[in-house]
């Protein structure tokens, strides 16, 4: 039977793609961020997942403002990489399970999701930042592959009105109802993706709380249900317009046990957003990492 191992969240700022692609991890300004992800690197390099769910946001690169789906999930066996303007990223085609995306297509739809299914579904930085730190390598040996097969799912959290909190929370409840009913011996994580607290434009630009940033994730952990109780207008107000990709996390955290293990957490802000990283697995799991303070404030 598949199961659910572990999620992770991970901002996805294109500006973090630039650096992995410059090979740049030791930038001084970045370093708290980019060793950041060192552990949740050994984690799934020992955890060897066979597929990792990536919820994500597309910026206006696969789907316009005249057609723009709630939730789309891309069933492809592979993933083009999207040209945002500047030249697609040296990267390969993101491996894709088309058996494993067709099974969670039906089972969403079942389940009450009227999902948009994509059968081509160019990847841009919402996806690819988060993929490209967590196995890297890729952007300077293309020929390696992906070592893990990517099912990326799509959520407007940017043309309003855009799904609630607790919508959110339902979705990473029936994805993970959709992994456990999945035949095959297959090991699966969770990401979710996006800033915490950051507003780009209008009156308040470069808005950024850090005491709700710490806050979201102390509840992710603890108290999810509390944030999923949230309005959208909540998140807007104490995060920032794009602070509201925080709700993708909430899917993340919905797709595991009650009760987790946070293996890793790590917050810095560089700029006008709040990054952070963490990674919970199921308590049911041997350790296989010793659990690291923060490591960076």
């Amino acid at each position: 039977m598949a199961r659910i191992i572990g999620g992770l969240g991970s901002p996805h700022a294109p500006s973090i793609g630039a650096l992995i692609d410059a090979g740049d991890w030791d930038h001084p300004d970045w370093l708290p961020l980019m060793q950041g992800y060192r552990p949740m690197q050994r984690w799934l390099a020992a955890r060897r997942p066979d597929a990792a769910i990536l919820i994500y946001n597309d910026h206006v690169t696969s789907f316009f403002f005249d057609r723009y789906p709630t939730f789309a999930l891309g069933v492809a066996a592979e993933h083009p990489i999207a040209d945002e303007g500047f030249g697609p990223r040296p990267l390969p085609p993101v491996r894709g399970d088309a058996d494993f995306a067709w099974h969670m297509a039906h089972a969403l739809v079942e389940d009450g999701f009227d999902i948009t299914v994509c059968q081509e579904m160019p990847l841009d930085h919402g996806a690819l930042t988060p993929i490209s730190a967590l196995w890297p390598g890729r952007e300077v040996q293309p020929e390696l592959g992906w070592p893990t097969a990517i099912l990326p799912l799509a959520v407007n959290v940017l043309q309003f009105p855009i799904p609630t909190p607790r919508r959110l929370w339902q979705l990473g409840g029936a994805l993970r109802r959709a992994v456990e009913a999945y035949p095959r011996d297959y090991d699966v994580v969770v990401l979710g993706t996006g800033g915490l607290s950051h507003q780009l434009h209008g009156e308040r630009f470069g808005f950024k709380n850090e005491a709700w940033d710490q806050e979201f994730l102390d509840r992710l952990e603890h108290d999810p249900q509390s944030l999923a109780a949230l309005r959208v207008q909540d998140y807007v107000e104490r995060s920032g317009v794009e602070g509201a990709e925080e709700i993708m996390w909430l899917a993340m955290r919905a797709a595991l046990p009650e009760r987790v293990r946070r293996v890793h957490r790590n917050y810095h802000g560089p700029l006008h957003t709040g990054f952070a990283q963490i990674l919970f697995e199921d308590p049911s799991l041997a350790p296989i990492l010793d659990t690291p303070p923060r490591v960076a404030q």
